[in-house]
């Protein structure tokens, strides 16, 4: 699998971030807008929140909230696990895997610069990782 640091997938792509007082409607709307399922929430330039379409699902749909009203700070991921720019995209994967979650803040110097997801991997990158994950699931069986 590609040792390719997490900076080559995040490349010059502007960070897609929203303060924690932005309504889930309009997060839903700059989401769609930008064609992303996830948004860095954002306050004095440091991170404090990832916000994804599973919370608008889970956390506001599902529990009746109104998306008009509903604050991103009330129903997003507090203090999400980070990785930094010059980790290989292998582990942001696997951190991903593991711990069960589709993107991953990239941050450096405690700032936000990107974000990287399981939808980053090119095909030849997932096979391989499909590969190491069924070499993991075996071992394990063994153990």
């Amino acid at each position: 699998m590609s040792d390719r640091p997490v900076s080559a997938i995040v490349g010059t792509r502007k960070p897609f971030a929203l303060p924690p007082k932005t309504t889930v409607g309009k997060a839903a709307r700059l989401m769609k807008q930008s064609k992303a399922s996830a948004v860095m929430v954002v306050e004095q330039a440091r991170l404090v929140g990832i916000f994804t379409e599973r919370d608008a699902l889970f956390r506001v749909l599902a529990e009746g909230r109104d998306p008009q009203t509903t604050a991103i700070a009330e129903v997003m991921t507090p203090d999400p696990q980070t990785i930094e720019p010059d980790k290989p995209f292998r582990y942001a994967l696997i951190l991903m895997y593991e711990r069960g979650f589709r993107h991953l803040p990239v941050v450096k110097d405690g700032k936000p610069i990107g974000m990287v997801s399981t939808a980053d991997a090119l095909d030849p990158e997932l096979l391989d990782f499909a590969s190491d994950v069924g070499v993991r699931q075996h071992i394990r069986e063994i153990l």
